[in-house]
């Protein structure tokens, strides 16, 4: 049935017949922008992360022991969702974790030393998100793919590099660089200003963060996709302000035929 309500303008551009309202110059387009996050959407973020502690942790002397790891992941999500919420700056939260860290654990350490060597150990190799690869392949030249992430510069460029999939996309969107955070709208009208043509009735959000991703994308008045593969529980949904994704997905398969439904 779809492929009988398919058509396509002069410009090679798809409209989908009765599957979308109409306007004053004819139907309205399918999703034409794609905004992918980086980090545990693209590649994995959580095994770099802890490659990447671990090896500058001994490079301190320090034994990366589980509990060690463990205690970190706790303290640089908290760090994290209180850059998310505005209450910290960004060199707060990258020094801050470690700082905290060292004083529960009566290291001495400079936790700008730390940082330091960490962010290098970081933006060296990478690791994909099973069928990431083969997703962007695919997308290429159908749709016009942005990188929308709130990782370090260096560190996400130097991924990008080793990863090889800079090439996939029109532009890259990086926090740092932007001057503002996902899910501020303020990263995201920054976003969409740099892309031509922009309709947000035609661009989606896809990330693993409901906090980042998809509450940006919410407030910013896109379609989102939530990118679940864990099937984690929406621990939003009985607070005050509960955030509900357009869409959920477990695997990166799922996103080729979605993108013909929103």
């Amino acid at each position: 049935m779809i492929s009988d309500a398919v058509m396509t303008n002069a410009y090679n551009e798809v409209w989908v017949k009765d599957l979308y309202p109409k306007t004053d110059t004819g139907w309205i387009y399918m999703i034409r922008n794609i905004l992918l996050d980086l980090d545990d959407t693209i590649l994995d973020f959580h095994k770099a992360e802890h490659i990447a502690l671990a090896k500058t942790l001994k490079s301190f002397g320090l034994e990366p022991s589980q509990a060690i790891m463990d205690r970190y992941s706790e303290i640089n999500q908290w760090h994290w969702k209180q850059l998310e919420l505005g209450l910290l700056t960004r060199k707060e939260v990258l020094v801050g974790r470690y700082r905290q860290l060292f004083d529960e654990h009566s290291i001495d350490v400079p936790a700008e030393d730390a940082q330091a060597l960490y962010e290098k150990n970081l933006s060296i190799g990478h690791y994909f998100i099973p069928g990431a690869e083969e997703l962007l392949e695919r997308l290429y030249g159908k749709y016009r793919l942005y990188l929308a992430s709130n990782g370090t510069a260096v560190v996400q460029h130097g991924r990008l590099e080793s990863s090889g999939i800079e090439k996939y996309f029109d532009k890259i969107f990086i926090s740092e660089e932007m001057g503002a955070d996902k899910p501020s709208t303020e990263f995201f009208e920054a976003a969409f200003s740099a892309i031509p043509d922009f309709k947000k009735s035609e661009t989606v959000m896809i990330g693993d963060s409901l906090t980042s991703d998809i509450k940006g994308g919410i407030a910013s008045g896109i379609h989102t996709v939530w990118f679940n593969p864990r099937g984690k529980k929406n621990e939003t949904l009985f607070s005050a302000t509960p955030i509900i994704p357009e869409t959920e997905i477990k695997s990166l398969k799922e996103i080729d035929a979605l993108m013909l439904e929103l």
